[in-house]
């Protein structure tokens, strides 16, 4: 399975059409195999965010609030978003390779700091 998280600094970006920043990772068996890898993008934009998503044959997209046409189009693609999602995002790859991540999750994480925090 791979999953692609919209980051922004070390947390899951708010917003997927102003993510510039994604980690892919590649899972199997509950576990990661390998180390994650992050893409800058060139510009924030959600056609080429998802653009990007088909081309890396992404599985699980995990982001804070996303827009309900780029959500059905994902879905009619036949991938699995997980959205509303608050935390580090670190955090929310763990807890979704375990199984655990679901839309509207906040975090334990995101109760010890936040984007504007430097």
């Amino acid at each position: 399975m791979k999953i692609l998280i919209t980051v922004r600094k070390n947390w899951v970006a708010p917003r997927f059409d102003l993510t510039s920043e994604v980690v892919i990772a590649l899972c199997e068996d509950q576990h990661i195999l390998g180390i994650p890898r992050t893409i800058l993008m060139t510009r924030p934009s959600a056609e080429e965010l998802c653009a990007l998503i088909i081309k890396e044959g992404i599985n699980t997209v995990i982001c804070g609030g996303i827009e309900e046409t780029h959500l059905q189009y994902l879905a009619w693609k036949k991938i699995r978003v997980i959205d509303s999602v608050v935390g580090p995002y670190a955090e929310a790859l763990k807890a979704a390779v375990a199984g655990f991540l679901q839309s509207g999750t906040i975090l334990p994480g995101a109760k010890q700091g936040g984007l504007n925090d430097e």
